[in-house]
């Protein structure tokens, strides 16, 4: 599971080169010229773009966030070799950098901790890290889970619904969620194909997960081919073009995978 998170790393990297990039990410192209790992297996793979629409999107849901909230707190769960805290942190937040002990072992060669900024090594279904995160800092939360949540089978995504809920009421959790078109075709997948994760958990109506707690909801819920309007004029004209083209196929694979953002009780 660990691996996929070089998926992203490397498209955020090649991103970086282009002229008229989806966003800019050096540190991104920093870490890859650093790690001992053959990216180009993953060259030219078609969901190279995906991952970066969803980076994008959670992008804008976290700078959004901490307008509302300028000094609320930010929590990326399997936070991987994101850089998210460097394309958007506005100076003032409280970030924490959540995932397993491997990986942030292999993340401090790269990142150190700083008073807003703290990495914890631990798994997103223990709750210790949760009381570690409300004892060091104060709400409103957001919690990004990019590309985790699905990797975990229902009843772990369910014990993480209930621990935030439980530990940080009101809390924004942004998440993406596999539906039965997606699910369904990740053995052929482009990018899975080529590693040994799986997603586990199967999610073909976000709006009936967040009935696990009631008063959950849902404040937003896209596809790659139902983007934002605001997010969708704002794309570069080959991008912009692409999705059009993407929208008209109506694959399943593009319509089963969704980016949510719900709001807890």
């Amino acid at each position: 599971m660990q691996e996929t998170l070089l998926i992203p790393l490397y498209a955020r990297a090649v991103e970086n080169h282009k002229e008229h990039a989806l966003l800019r990410d050096p540190r991104a192209e920093e870490l890859v010229a650093s790690l001992d790992y053959d990216f180009a297996r993953f060259d030219g793979l078609p969901s190279l773009t995906g991952a970066l629409l969803s980076t994008l999107l959670f992008d804008r849901w976290v700078a959004d966030f901490l307008s509302a909230h300028p000094e609320g707190t930010a929590v990326e769960i399997g936070t991987g070799l994101n850089t998210r805290y460097e394309r958007v942190d506005n100076g003032r937040a409280r970030w924490f950098d959540l995932d397993l002990p491997d990986v942030i072992g292999l993340r401090g060669n790269f990142f150190t901790d700083t008073p807003r900024r703290t990495m914890i090594a631990a798994s997103v279904t223990d709750g210790a890290w949760a009381a570690e995160v409300a004892s060091r800092a104060d709400g409103p939360y957001l919690f990004v889970a990019e590309a985790i949540l699905p990797y975990l089978h229902e009843s772990d995504v369910r014990r993480v619904v209930d621990l935030l809920a439980d530990r940080f009421r009101g809390a924004l959790p942004a998440l993406d969620t596999a539906g039965p078109g997606f699910f369904e075709t990740q053995e052929p997948h482009d990018a899975l194909s080529k590693g040994e994760a799986r997603m586990q958990w199967y999610c073909p109506e976000p709006a009936q997960r967040a009935e696990w707690r009631p008063g959950t909801g849902v404040l937003a819920s896209h596809t790659l081919t139902s983007l934002p309007d605001p997010m969708l004029a704002e794309l570069p004209l080959p991008y912009r073009q692409m999705v059009s083209a993407l929208t008209a196929q109506r694959l399943p694979q593009a319509e089963g995978y969704r980016l949510n953002l719900l709001h807890l009780p």
